[in-house]
């Protein structure tokens, strides 16, 4: 009789279902993964030491590369971090577009999240279709930003200049088509025998274990926790907006991939509010020319589409942060990963993964 002996595998850093330069060390009895641990720290960034030695302003485009995939997400928390601490108050028309742009980011984040996610799983079609949507929404940025992928959208105060004639209109008739589109994803998974056999009682998580592990975003919700910033420590002017919150019932990727298909819809829905009630006026507040919080500490939070992003910064007064540090969605979310593949088959890992959708650029900060 053979003897089965326990292997090491290394899946990854480069390997196209990690979604980054993610190592991860897995002990496999056969199939079955015995042992797991995620390593990190290929990317040598040292983000927080960059914010440390720029001014507030400047540091505001290095945040874009953090989450790449949801820059505004990013911007939107460090301005509005470093406006809490001089205590600026931002015109509403500029919290108007700020709930646009970053709402259509979660929609663009989450598409590159499903595409992927369904890719990895062997799904090629639900790729193809996400990001013929991304592109329409990255036309909306390019129309504000000028850019693409880094699209740096605010500034301290508000917005850098106003949207430009038929943004209106652009973002409508995406608001308008999109949720037809969601519905042909889910045609093509919701019940789909395969999608179910890969996604459903795989990588369960307990709403126990995803509180005191730290996890936030759509990570949480799928275990059936309602933690949602926007709602629980509303900022700009999401209390205004109306909005459900869609959680899971046992924490599966199955779970986590509904909860991310119902917040696209919810999205579409703030996006519509906000472009039909945008008001006129100004879009800057006024801010002194050279930006020097008073001594002091902030921290400030809000819900990127992979959870809660938020910002600490100490102040001594100068035109510099005395510290910089971030608290990243991805980071945390990727403590769950061995709580989510250990004792399941080495196929599952990639299915866990990609439920958990981090982004090594804010891992590795």
């Amino acid at each position: 009789m053979i003897e089965a002996k326990e292997i090491i595998v290394n899946m990854g850093p480069q390997h196209p279902s990690t979604h980054g330069v993610l190592r991860l060390k897995l002990w496999l009895d056969g199939e079955v993964v015995v042992k797991s641990e995620p390593i990190i720290g290929y990317l040598h960034r040292g983000v927080e030491k960059l914010g440390e030695h720029r001014t507030y302003p400047q540091f505001g485009p290095v945040t874009d590369r953090l989450d790449y995939i949801a820059s505004v997400s990013n911007n939107l928390a460090w301005v509005e971090t470093i406006e809490k601490l001089m205590g600026i108050e931002v015109p509403r028309r500029a919290e108007f577009i700020r709930v646009i742009l970053t709402e259509l980011t979660r929609i663009a984040s989450h598409l590159v999240w499903l595409g992927t996610h369904a890719l990895d799983i062997g799904a090629m079609s639900v790729v193809l279709y996400c990001f013929r949507e991304r592109e329409a929404i990255l036309d909306v940025f390019e129309m504000v930003t000028g850019a693409r992928l880094t699209t740096h959208a605010f500034r301290i105060g508000g917005l850098p200049k106003d949207v430009p004639d038929g943004f209106k209109e652009k973002v409508l008739e995406f608001v308008n088509v999109f949720p037809k589109y969601i519905d042909d994803y889910e045609r093509l998974l919701t019940k789909n025998r395969i999608w179910l056999k890969r996604t459903k009682n795989v990588g369960v998580i307990t709403a126990e274990d995803a509180i005191n592990i730290g996890l936030s975003g759509p990570s949480i919700r799928g275990s059936g926790v309602k933690w949602d910033i926007r709602k629980s420590n509303p900022y700009s002017v999401y209390s205004e907006m109306d909005f459900i919150i869609p959680t899971g019932e046992i924490g599966d990727v199955y779970d986590r991939y509904l909860v991310r298909m119902e917040e696209m819809r919810q999205s579409t829905r703030i996006v519509k509010q906000a472009i039909e009630n945008l008001p006129d006026g100004e879009v800057m507040a006024k801010v002194p020319k050279v930006i020097k919080p008073p001594p002091g500490e902030v921290y400030h939070s809000i819900e990127a589409p992979k959870g809660e992003l938020g910002y600490y910064v100490v102040s001594d007064g100068s035109t510099i942060p005395y510290r910089v540090r971030i608290r990243p969605p991805s980071f945390v979310n990727l403590q769950s990963l061995s709580k989510l593949i250990d004792g399941h088959l080495v196929a599952d890992v990639v299915a866990a993964i990609g439920s958990l959708d981090i982004v090594l650029g804010e891992i590795d900060r």
